[in-house]
């Protein structure tokens, strides 16, 4: 029976990036995962794998659709997709070992199994009960699905399936338009699927700016991907390899079929505490069985910490590593904290789109004044050169002292770009600060800048 100060329950971004921090201030730290590789969701079968049929499916769209314009003249290019699935298991394996690799060097014993806490103090894995003194839940999240849909991963598919389809689907049902089911439609759409999306809401990726939502709705439609809004799902049935999707438009009440070959079910993700033995310990859950934690990830049960999916908040790789090297900082006593108001979420299609903070719609709900600055990408010189100068940047500051509350940007690399705001809102800088800051000319960081100067006398160059 091994003894430990730390035992973290995962091996995602939050779990791993918990024990790493953990072994660095001097704790003794072991990884219960139950996986044959590290890394969790995020790594083997979620962010990676996905970002890796994104950039190749980009690479496909921009040979088809750009090469010839630069005066690159090739063969019409053609898609070998088991080799582009054995790029994807590269990318993963190279990402899993690198883990590993962190593991040893950090002196974390990865306790191979699945793991339970059959009382405080104690981690079960298959038959070997391990002490720690602390505990720590990175246990993430699953696909959910809806009532009257049963996933095989073969026809009716969650992101998992999605990403080690056996062929390229002529039509692809996408059941969701948030950040999953766009940017996994916008793969297989490259690829020359026919993908139609079917979305509960009368817009698209709920809670995003208003603006950012309407453009990036006409983007990806101009890309080829349809779409069906407020239209309730009750079924999918399967028969013959076909699948058909039964819906009803919800303010008319009509009732519509769809038949694809492949569905996607890309309607959310809840938390992953099955058979951890929360119930038995009294783990206090929320409605929505995530483990109710407090200011410092502690749950009703001493010595018992969660962070990532399994709590409240974004279901975010980098809120769970933010929470993971937090509550490492905590336990060895020092003070581990997460500023919650600058986290950004990115969704990775071409183009990109990422946010922070304030959205206008909130601002307005709240009653607070403000003032928008913005700057199109068709104004920047660099976008225009590389064919991406679809989008704007958008920031969002307060109007009597101009601290930037928020930005979000629809634009090439919108996911890098939206970072020097995150350090700037860190700091409580104002727009005019980071309109005062000298970007290189040209890159795209041009437009945050040109964002920030039309908070206050104008753009530059619109």
């Amino acid at each position: 029976m091994a003894s430990y100060d730390v035992i973290v329950i995962g091996s995602g971004p939050g779990g791993y990036v918990s024990a790493i921090r953990c072994a660095q201030l001097g704790l003794k730290t072991a990884c219960v995962e139950g996986r044959d590789t590290l890394g969790g969701t995020c790594l083997n079968v979620g962010c990676i794998p996905s970002k890796a049929l994104l950039h190749a499916s980009h690479q496909l769209h921009e040979a088809q659709h750009n090469f010839s314009k630069m005066g690159l003249i090739a063969e019409d290019p053609k898609v070998d997709w088991a080799k582009m699935q054995g790029y994807k298991t590269d990318v993963i394996d190279g990402n899993t070992k690198g883990i590993e690799f962190l593991f040893k060097k950090n002196k974390i014993d990865w306790l191979k199994g699945w793991g339970s806490i059959p009382a405080a103090g104690q981690v079960k894995v298959g038959d070997d009960i391990h002490q720690a003194k602390h505990i720590i839940i990175a246990s993430g999240s699953e696909p959910s699905s809806l009532p009257g849909i049963a996933i095989d991963e073969k026809i009716v598919v969650t992101s998992t399936g999605a990403l080690e389809l056996n062929k390229i689907p002529s039509k692809l049902v996408v059941i969701g338009a948030g950040v999953i089911g766009l940017e996994l439609g916008s793969v297989y759409a490259r690829l020359g699927a026919e993908v139609e999306v079917i979305e509960f809401l009368d817009e698209i990726t709920p809670g995003m700016d208003g603006e950012i939502q309407k453009t990036f709705l006409r983007i990806l439609k101009k890309q080829g991907l349809m779409f069906t809004m407020g239209a309730a799902v009750q079924s999918v049935a399967v028969k013959k390899g076909k699948a058909t999707v039964s819906y009803v438009k919800r303010k008319k009440g009509s009732q519509h079929e769809v038949e694809a070959d492949v569905v996607l079910v890309a309607t959310g993700r809840r938390p992953y505490v099955d058979g951890l033995g929360l119930d038995a310990l009294g783990v206090t859950l929320t409605e929505r069985s995530q483990i109710q934690t407090d200011a410092h990830y502690a749950t009703s049960v001493p010595g018992i910490y969660a962070i990532g999916d399994a709590i409240s908040g974004p279901m975010l790789a980098h809120k769970a590593e933010d929470e993971g090297m937090a509550v490492a900082e905590i336990l060895a006593g020092q003070a581990g904290h997460v500023n919650y108001d600058v986290i950004p979420g990115v969704i990775y299609t071409h183009p990109e789109v990422a946010t922070v903070g304030k959205t206008e719609e909130q601002l307005k709900e709240a009653g607070r004044a403000y003032k928008a600055g913005k700057f199109s990408f068709m104004g920047n010189g660099r976008a225009k050169a590389n064919f991406a100068a679809d989008g704007f940047v958008k920031i969002l500051a307060d109007a009597q002292t101009d601290r930037i509350l928020g930005a979000h940007i629809i634009g090439p690399m919108a996911g890098d770009l939206i970072h020097e705001i995150c350090v700037a809102m860190e700091f409580g800088a104002a727009a005019e600060d980071l309109a005062r800051t000298c970007h290189a000319h040209p890159t795209y960081s041009e437009a945050v800048r040109e964002a920030a100067l039309a908070c206050g006398d104008g753009a530059i160059h619109s």
